[in-house]
């Protein structure tokens, strides 16, 4: 079903990867590397440009806001693309434009020039890492092989977030600037191995097929809104998020009428009919949530209230990033014996077991007592992320896998912004002065938002793990024999 990155006869699963492979697999990793240490350096640069660039609240906001809205909006776009225009296409040319804005951002001078960039930066972003994405899902056969390198890959996007956080903070201790120009060496680096190692890929048949602008617009103008929405209620009066959410659900019921009428539709509706597919981007949308929002109080807390430096709350939290090393290593055990059903579903409960343990916090409590949330959130985010990732693109047609990873990665960053917005509005609620007691109940009311997602999650993964090998899959055109081999087991 996939298409190998070099021809060769039939070998066992479990053969170790070629040097070729590894290269490959290297350039993906270090792109997707670049993306989350890109987002989590500029997360701790903010008070920095803010102070430099005299920029509002508002205006800061717009700074993260911008990125978002680029990357959340334009991912189904950018997964079809790769599909239809050809994958290691789109991730050299998406890679290009993310160096030189990121670049571009480093020398702002007004706040309206950083928002420009980051929100292109954001677009590239989306277009690149599905694409990058669906070259792995294409380029390993399906089976312990792809599966470990999606793991494999997984824990390099993890570990860009938590060493993100650690450079970031060296790096605005410096000057703000660098944040957006050490990205630009890393990328510069990435583009030139992606030449090298990342085959051509045929340029696909798109024989009397027309390019769906109508679903490509009306899909990608209702993300975007719906993220606005969600990412800017707590900011905003209710009215206007009331309208800009409705706005976007009207479109997205626009493009639903529209993909079925279409010849060739940007989103093939029937791809949703998968229960593994579905329960992994909802189950996914929920993990994101619960996760970045219970790191967001974290940094409340330990900046706030217990007014630690943010070098100090960088390396506090870097523990999270131990799933950077259990993904490669650990988790592809768990997934040869348990199935991904398993995994994942014991993986959002350790995320709900390390939200519960730090519901009780204190304003005096020692690094050691907050330990035990930080390191089992990192455990359940090694077991979660990747096998997710697995779900959602197993038994995918392979004109399909830039779509699928869009999907999956539209839910996760959907899922941040959700849970960013609530966990800030039931915080602001709750929080009824400037008080350290007054800002501790605050944080523990908002501490039960990523604790329901995380349960919440937990149910719906619940039920793939009664799902049986041979659950009729996604792809389409498929000998029936080969149809039964691909069924999904989560």
């Amino acid at each position: 079903m996939s298409q190998n990155l070099a021809p060769h006869a039939p070998e066992s699963p479990d053969r170790p990867f070629t040097g070729r492979e590894w290269g490959i697999l290297l350039v993906l990793c270090g792109a997707i590397f670049l993306e989350g240490i890109d987002v989590a350096m500029l997360n701790v640069a903010l008070p920095s440009i803010r102070a430099d660039l005299g920029l509002s609240t508002g205006s800061l906001q717009w700074v993260m806001s911008a990125y978002v809205l680029g990357y959340g909006g334009f991912m189904l776009l950018g997964g079809r693309a790769a599909d239809l225009f050809g994958r290691r296409q789109m991730f050299v040319l998406w890679l290009s434009v993310f160096l030189l804005f990121s670049g571009l951002g480093g020398f702002a001078t007004e706040g309206w020039m950083l928002i420009a960039a980051r929100f292109v930066t954001g677009v590239a972003a989306a277009f690149m890492t599905p694409a990058g994405l669906s070259v792995i899902t294409t380029g390993f056969e399906e089976g312990p092989r792809r599966n470990k390198a999606l793991l494999f890959y997984s824990g390099t996007a993890a570990g860009g977030f938590s060493v993100g956080l650690v450079v970031g903070g060296l790096l605005a201790s410096v000057g703000w600037r660098w944040v957006f120009f050490a990205p630009v060496v890393l990328s510069a680096v990435i583009l030139l191995a992606a030449l090298a190692f990342v085959p051509k890929s045929p340029r696909p048949d798109r024989t009397g097929q027309r390019v769906d602008l109508a679903g490509g617009f009306t899909i990608t103008a209702a993300i975007v809104l719906l993220v606005l929405g969600v990412e800017r209620a707590t900011h905003t009066a209710f009215g206007w998020t009331a309208v800009t959410i409705g706005a976007g659900l009207v479109l997205l019921a626009v493009f639903v009428a529209v993909e079925r009428r279409a010849a060739a539709p940007l989103v093939r509706l029937g791809i949703l009919r998968s229960g593994p597919l579905v329960r992994a981007n909802l189950s996914g949308l929920l993990f994101a949530a619960g996760f970045f929002g219970f790191q967001f109080l974290v940094v409340l807390y330990l900046q706030e209230l217990r007014e630690w430096s943010t070098l100090q709350t960088s390396f506090a939290m870097i523990v999270i990033g131990v799933d950077a090393l259990l993904s490669p290593v650990l988790t592809p055990r768990l997934v040869s014996r348990f199935g991904n059903a398993r995994v994942i579903f014991g993986g959002l409960l350790l995320a709900a077991l390390a939200y519960a343990l730090f519901l009780p916090v204190g304003a005096d409590w020692t690094y050691a007592m907050m330990f035990p949330s930080l390191i089992v959130l990192g455990i359940a985010f090694s077991l979660a992320y990747g096998p997710l990732t697995i779900v959602a693109t197993e038994g995918v047609a392979e004109e399909e896998q830039g779509l699928a990873g869009a999907l999956l990665y539209t839910s996760f960053q959907f899922g941040a912004a959700l849970g960013l917005s609530t966990v800030t509005a039931v915080n602001v609620a709750a929080t009824a002065s400037s008080s350290p007691s007054a800002l501790l109940d605050g944080y523990r009311a908002a501490l039960w938002v990523p604790l329901a997602a995380a349960l919440l999650a937990a149910v719906i993964s619940a039920f793939g793990l009664r799902t049986r090998r041979g659950s009729v899959p996604v792809a389409q055109g498929l000998p029936s024999e080969e149809r039964a081999s691909t069924g999904a087991v989560a």
